[in-house]
């Protein structure tokens, strides 16, 4: 099945309330960046965790949906999450996920994120249902 031309996606509003923008969605791979800010902090002074799931969530969802065909639809299964360094206010992040493996109705995605000069601040895999059409919702 040849899968249709897709326009660039739209990133949920929980992203781009974050600050959140898109740098590639392509043929099984996105990546997403963010400049990290005072709002974007936890108590103990570095990025808060919950921005660097958010981060990972879309690019490893948005590299399932650039090889998806544009009729179907995918949601998060599970998503495990590595958190190996922090990040810290002004640091520019990047998420990059890739898809795996995608079968009929499961995919299987990593991802790493890190800072600007490399650092490796999480990593990612998670697992991803595909739906052979869209919800009502989206049509």
């Amino acid at each position: 099945m040849k899968i249709e031309e897709k326009s660039e996606p739209k990133l949920s509003g929980l992203a781009k309330s974050m600050g959140i923008k898109l740098l590639n969605f392509n043929n099984g791979k996105c990546s997403v960046s963010v400049k990290v800010s005072a709002k974007h902090l936890n108590a103990g002074g570095v990025a808060h965790g919950g921005l660097h799931a958010t981060m990972l969530d879309t690019s490893l969802g948005g590299a399932l949906v650039s090889s998806i065909n544009i009729n179907q639809w995918c949601a998060t299964a599970q998503l495990d999450i590595s958190y190996i360094d922090p990040a810290y206010e002004d640091d520019n992040l990047i998420a990059k996920g890739k898809v795996l493996r995608k079968g009929k109705s499961l995919a299987h995605c990593e991802g790493i994120l890190s800072n600007s000069d490399g650092k490796i601040i999480a990593t990612a895999k998670g697992t991803w249902i595909i739906w052979g059409v869209k919800p009502n919702s989206l049509l």
